[in-house]
């Protein structure tokens, strides 16, 4: 490979893999920059047990300085790109612009909060796609418990006690299984609330849970929330939160102070700033990863709108499964556009998916073999286990400790901060600003 500066927009599963890639094929040959908000590449299927007090939040966060040592990390936020000049226009955390010059450039930036056109959703929900909502929703559950028991108003109480999480996918199945145990924890170590039970609510307007999945998987997840009391309601949708609860498609209204938003994901704004083709709201790119007319720029990830080669004429699913290989598969076609090796399309049947379901319970099909409870709970936690670049060994052993002691609640004092926004940006996502100032980086 030629000497080049190769620069990544985001840190997520796509941007973190292409990295490491093209850490191991430049060999010191080019310079890497990777532009992202945050200095950690964020695990996110474990985020659930974060919000639940099985995790520790640094456990899902892995150090991007720590094991990309050959990458220069910027810390900031992409807000525009100029393709002609090849230069990437970037905000830092303290409001001070930066430009890059590029020879090759990844966009890696991943995915934000879905919004729909409901009333107070934007208001009122809490999302769920950063540390920062994790554990504001920690503490939100936490203090909801708390509150309960303080109150001489039986209706407020169950109000408080009584929590819904729209989306029945694997993000919304697993947040309303750990979020569960969370308040049913606290709740035993409550005298005042003894015999009582909290109330948890999955909305969803698909006809199954986990609709994306094989229906086995959906099956063996519907008896588990079942047997747990869960009130999963189907074929339904929010038609407008407000402060006292949530109404329903079916006219039914909800007392609830609790209303979480796993609806889904779209691309960051990015995408739809840069004024290319787009397919589905995501970057169009061809099967190299390559972006049609711009041979020096490559996209990947939820970004990227990636033609799925074993189902023709749809995109990749936006998952974290294929993001991880996309970055692979992009690193080594970079590195091939600068004379290091030979370029191949991306193709990758999915492997299967798993669902934790909180041990010893989930859902799994393994290269497409549906399984359920202890082995699938234990095909899972090996799963995650190989998949995190880092903090294995912490991982288990925060498993081991929740296996034998009961979940951590206290407030951490984040729900009288700042509100965490479910619009299209998390703190550790920041809305973008324009400053003709700037510092370049050559």
């Amino acid at each position: 490979m030629a000497k080049a500066r190769i620069v990544i927009i985001g840190g997520g599963f796509a941007g973190y893999h292409a990295a490491k890639e093209l850490t191991r094929l430049s060999r010191g040959k080019a310079d890497l920059v990777m532009i992202n908000p945050t200095d950690y590449f964020l695990y996110l299927p474990l985020l659930p047990q974060v919000t639940g007090g099985l995790l520790d939040s640094l456990r899902v966060t892995v150090s991007i300085p720590a094991t990309l040592r050959h990458v220069k990390l910027v810390l900031g936020q992409a807000q525009k790109i100029d393709f002609d000049t090849r230069r990437v226009h970037v905000m830092d955390p303290e409001d001070h612009p930066v430009e890059i010059d590029y020879d090759r450039l990844v966009i890696a930036a991943g995915s934000v909060n879905k919004l729909l056109p409901i009333p107070g959703i934007a208001d009122y929900a809490h999302g769920f796609r950063g540390i920062a909502e994790a554990l504001y929703l920690h503490d939100h559950l936490t203090r909801q418990v708390e509150l309960a028991q303080t109150t001489e108003d039986e209706a407020e109480r169950m109000a408080r006690l009584t929590f819904i999480v729209v989306g029945a996918g694997y993000t919304g199945t697993e947040v309303l299984v750990h979020g569960q145990r969370l308040t049913n924890s606290i709740m035993r170590s409550r005298s005042s609330l003894a015999g009582l039970k909290s109330r948890w609510i999955l909305i969803d307007n698909a006809d199954r849970v986990l609709p994306g999945l094989d229906e086995r998987l959906s099956h063996s997840t519907m008896r588990v929330l079942k047997r747990r009391e869960v009130d999963v309601r189907l074929g339904t949708s929010v038609e407008e939160a407000t402060p006292a609860g949530v109404r329903l498609s079916d006219g039914t209204f909800i007392p609830t102070r609790t209303l979480v938003w796993c609806v889904g994901v779209r691309p960051d704004q990015l995408v739809d700033d840069l004024g290319l083709p787009t397919k589905k709201g995501r970057l169009v790119v061809d099967e190299y990863l390559n972006v049609p007319g711009y041979p020096d720029v490559f996209a990947c990830g939820d970004a990227a709108g990636v033609p799925d080669l074993t189902r023709p004429g749809e995109l990749t699913p936006m998952t974290a499964q294929h993001a991880q290989r996309q970055g692979n598969v992009v690193a080594r076609n970079v590195a091939a556009s600068l004379g290091g090796g030979k370029a191949r399309p991306y193709r990758h049947h999915d492997l299967g998916f798993v669902v934790d379901l909180g041990a010893p319970s989930a859902a799994a099909d393994p290269f497409g073999v549906p399984i359920s409870g202890p082995l699938a709970a234990a095909v899972t936690a090996g799963y995650h286990l190989l998949t995190l670049p880092a903090n294995r060994g912490r991982v288990a052993n925060d498993w081991l400790i929740g296996a034998l002691t009961k979940r951590q609640a206290v407030q951490l004092g984040l729900v009288r901060g700042g509100e965490v926004p479910l619009d299209t940006r998390t703190p550790e996502h920041p809305p973008r600003r324009n400053d003709s100032r700037a510092q370049q980086i050559s």
